[in-house]
């Protein structure tokens, strides 16, 4: 049984940093494409960025890109999310999910239709 947990969720000012962690079990995250979602009120779930488990290329949106980095540790079979210059628009509920593995360019559009496993999620509140 595929299970996600993601922990490391809080409240910050922006300008600040968090490190979201996702543990996954009964599954190998080497055997699939990880990704990170996110979801504020009122608003449609957006893809935060993926990654290859297999050489740890990634892809980030653009509202990101510079400020977050995505990792992975095969030995703890974790994923993880590290978000920097946090800003208040980066508000949200933070999944993380799992894809058949694929070249990374078919999953790009990060489409939430493409992954079949997805964690119960972590709040992330940035005040300004």
């Amino acid at each position: 049984q595929v299970q996600l947990v993601e922990s490391g969720g809080g409240s910050v000012q922006a300008g600040g940093s968090l490190t979201l962690s996702c543990q996954a079990s009964g599954y190998a995250i080497s055997t699939y494409t990880m990704g990170w979602f996110r979801q504020a009120p009122g608003k449609e779930r957006e893809g935060v960025g993926i990654i290859d488990t297999t050489d740890g290329n990634t892809r980030l949106a653009d509202s990101v890109s510079g400020r977050f980095t995505i990792s992975k540790d095969d030995a703890k079979n974790s994923l993880y999310l590290t978000m920097n210059n946090l800003r208040p628009e980066d508000t949200a509920m933070y999944y993380c999910a799992a894809a058949k593995r694929r070249p990374l360019w078919m999953l790009a559009p990060m489409a939430s239709r493409d992954f079949l496993y997805w964690g119960q999620g972590t709040q992330v509140t940035v005040s300004s």
